[in-house]
């Protein structure tokens, strides 16, 4: 180690050798990759022009291009109007905040009108979920998260990185390409008493698969009698059915039923703003003590984290929600992305019907959302991979936001191929 002595550094007393310096790290081996980002590395370096990637988790137009919606471009002129002395950051945060609840809830729930409710700007979505789970590790270091299987990959990440401990619950049905609902039900039922759970109220990632209104309120019912809490993951909220407010019924009928909630979102996919990393994380309370305490743990929380997100997003999400012109406007244009997706599964399910596949394709259109469960096998996809450069995770997800006019007949016939090849190989097993 170096030592002063009489105020000069001495060489004489630098124990660690060059060798061993370089030991630090040995131990330290490549971490598995995300399978999303190895879809976009393996797409990225094919040169195959006509390529497709699947893989992708924002919205696209029918361009394939990536899309900044009209009330975005609005919004910013409206900003750059004003001058930056003017605008008071922590008002815009508080502001941005509010705005964000009035969506998840309703501007009329008691919840905005009491102000019942502690919440912070977060980097995205995946940041709210990480300082929710940190949260939950703090205040309930023996609780665990249960998660429906399968889930976003990196929601299994983020609580096992929070050292939170994960278990899952039953979701989707491989069989009928839906809802697993007496599974999950009783995987509710028979959870501990006071268990976290994580739900997607709308457009669920990777299955397209969401409960009816019916469903949610039985799950609502049965979530009261455990006193489980609910945590929402609304990334994708009006891309479901188009309707911002339907959207969000499952939070609204949670929040009537009497629940406390948190709830992160992400404007990255609704709003086109990936590269800004806009999210919140909010979390319903009983008083207004009980929102300070909270609101205060949150913000120590996260300034440990990312002490503070770019304030450019925050006040374009701001100005969205609050004005409503632009407000108006954005709803249209959710509507307009939405129905963009809706007619390219019903085209990808008639083009397949149109080839006489054998198989049954009604998932497509049955599931809703940005991603359709394909039921592909992973040798499927691989050889879409290999024989016509289609690129999707093993699962068989594909992201509908990848499909467009110009390449879903290419697709549809690659899914034919590929999957007769299979079935042809399994017949030729019992001849």
């Amino acid at each position: 180690m170096w030592r002063y002595i009489n105020g000069r550094i001495s060489r004489r007393f630098l124990s660690t050798s060059c060798s061993s310096a370089r030991g630090w790290w040995d131990h330290v081996k490549p971490a598995p990759k995300d399978p999303i980002v190895s879809v976009n590395e393996a797409f990225l370096s094919d040169p195959f022009p006509h390529k497709i990637n699947l893989g992708m988790g924002t919205y696209r137009g029918d361009d394939g291009k990536p899309f900044i919606p009209q009330c975005v471009r609005d919004a910013e002129k409206k900003i750059q109007r004003c001058k930056l002395e003017e605008l008071n950051c922590s008002a815009v945060r508080t502001k941005f905040v509010e705005e964000c609840v009035k969506l998840a809830y309703g501007d009329d729930s008691y919840v905005v009108k009491e102000g019942f409710f502690a919440g912070v700007p977060t980097l995205s979505g995946t940041a709210s979920c990480r300082l929710f789970a940190e949260f939950q590790r703090h205040f309930y270091p023996e609780s665990q998260m249960y998660l429906p299987d399968p889930t976003w990959s990196n929601h299994h990440n983020i609580w096992r990185q929070a050292e939170v401990p994960v278990k899952t619950f039953h979701y989707y049905h491989p069989d009928t390409k839906g809802l697993d609902f007496s599974a999950l039900v009783s995987d509710v039922k028979n959870a501990p008493d006071c268990s976290f759970f994580l739900l997607h109220p709308c457009a669920h990632n990777p299955t397209g698969v969401d409960p009816t209104e019916e469903q949610w309120r039985e799950i609502s019912y049965q979530f009261k009698v455990k006193n489980h809490f609910p945590f929402f993951d609304m990334a994708y909220q009006g891309f479901s059915s188009g309707d911002l407010d339907k959207d969000a019924m499952a939070l609204r009928i949670f929040l009537e039923d009497g629940h406390l909630i948190g709830c992160s979102q992400s404007f990255s996919k609704n709003m086109g703003l990936s590269e800004h990393k806009v999210g919140c994380l909010s979390v319903l309370c009983q008083s207004t003590k009980q929102v300070a305490a909270l609101k205060s743990q949150l913000q120590l929380m996260s300034h440990a984290i990312y002490s503070s997100i770019p304030f450019h997003g925050i006040s374009l999400v701001a100005k969205i929600l609050s004005d409503p012109d632009v407000e108006a406007l954005w709803r249209k244009e959710i509507k307009v992305m939405a129905n963009r997706i809706e007619a390219m599964r019903t085209t990808l399910r008639q083009y397949l019907e149109n080839l006489e596949s054998p198989f049954n394709w009604k998932h497509i259109t049955s599931q809703v959302g940005m991603f359709c469960f394909s039921g592909l096998t992973p040798d499927q996809v691989k050889k879409l991979e290999k024989l016509f450069h289609i690129y999707m995770t093993l699962d068989g997800r594909i992201s509908m936001a990848g499909v467009t006019t110009s390449n879903v007949a290419y697709l549809a016939n690659a899914i034919h191929q590929v999957t007769r090849i299979h079935e042809e190989a399994l017949s030729s097993c019992y001849v």
